[in-house]
């Protein structure tokens, strides 16, 4: 997620800085390999804020995505029809106290084999921010609280151990949670976790034995290995220099991962060794892409149009094996 409302020295500078991004973008290009085909596969409604925030794959060619600004989870089918599943309630005060932007926000989704929905709620209040569960045909329920003064942004399930990762953007923390509902656990807290400014924690996987999250003020990659007793290890830097790294996912090749660069309006194709390429840029019709997901050889990348206002979509691009 980009956007941010309430306004401080650093974050103006973020805010600047991503502006000039938009407003004087870098030459463009089209779909570069391994991604080809790139096009347009749902529009959605900004006016209805529809923002798409994060994504989960379902059987069939379904897609589950949060809409950040209306609060909403929405089923979208392959054909592209967006079906609305859920709003969740408004806080009391309209969420103006939620952390980093002034407004409530859907944000991490994730989807369990059984079809059960795990997602992320942040609103600035102790009485809604947390980790919700959706069942299939049920309703949603927040079945675990995290801290109001935090920002509850990317979310991973670790199906081996019916564990819920949580990255806190906010408090530079990764939380855990089990799937059952509970209390959160402050998982890690290093320091490169921390925001520089705006946000921090951002994107996060589960992947090879390890927590892989990215920091979105920093522009890295960071590795957290799960140790054998379940706590974290120590961090490693995997990859840098992408300020504005949003959510991502892992291509099947090793380490290889495909990454979101919101304020860029670009996805990038980070290597094992941590150099990265522009695969996905504005010329397809990015606008401030937020998330990843693949699909055997089909790319999904959500974009929420939080600086370019114009065009949030469901991009899906074709990936050479």
């Amino acid at each position: 997620m980009f956007k941010k409302l309430s306004i401080s020295a650093a974050a103006v500078g973020v805010l600047v800085a991503a502006a000039a991004t938009v407003l004087n973008p870098a030459p463009a290009s089209a779909a570069s390999a391994p991604l080809s085909d790139a096009r347009i596969a749902a529009h959605f409604d900004l006016a209805q804020g529809q923002t798409p925030e994060n994504v989960a794959l379902a059987p069939g060619g379904r897609t589950y995505v949060t809409f950040a600004k209306a609060r909403q989870i929405a089923e979208v089918s392959p054909e592209g029809a967006v079906r609305i599943l859920a709003t969740l309630p408004e806080p009391a005060d309209g969420g103006v106290h939620t952390p980093a932007l002034g407004f409530p926000l859907t944000v991490g989704i994730t989807r369990a084999h059984d079809g059960t929905l795990y997602f992320l709620y942040a609103t600035g209040t102790a009485d809604l921010t947390g980790v919700w569960r959706m069942r299939p045909g049920g309703r949603p329920e927040r079945i675990a609280a995290l801290p109001a003064d935090g920002l509850p942004n990317g979310l991973a399930l670790d199906a081996r151990t019916h564990t819920l990762y949580v990255a806190d953007s906010v408090l530079g923390t990764i939380w855990t949670v089990p799937t059952t509902g509970g209390t959160a656990t402050a998982w890690s807290t290093t320091h490169d976790l921390a925001p520089d400014g705006f946000l921090g924690a951002n994107g996060l996987k589960v992947h090879n034995g390890a927590v892989w999250v990215t920091n979105f003020d920093r522009g890295t990659v960071l590795r957290v290995p799960v140790l054998r007793d379940g706590r974290a290890g120590q961090a490693q830097t995997r990859a840098d220099g992408m300020p504005g790294i949003d959510d991502f996912a892992f291509t099947g090749r090793g380490d290889q991962l495909l990454a979101a660069l919101d304020g860029a309006n670009e996805v990038a194709l980070v290597q094992g060794d941590g150099s990265h390429s522009t695969v996905l840029s504005s010329a397809d019709g990015l606008q401030n892409p937020t998330s990843i997901a693949l699909r055997g050889d089909t790319v999904y990348v959500l974009s929420a149009a939080w600086n370019t206002a114009h065009d949030p979509n469901l991009m899906l691009a074709r990936r050479a094996r």
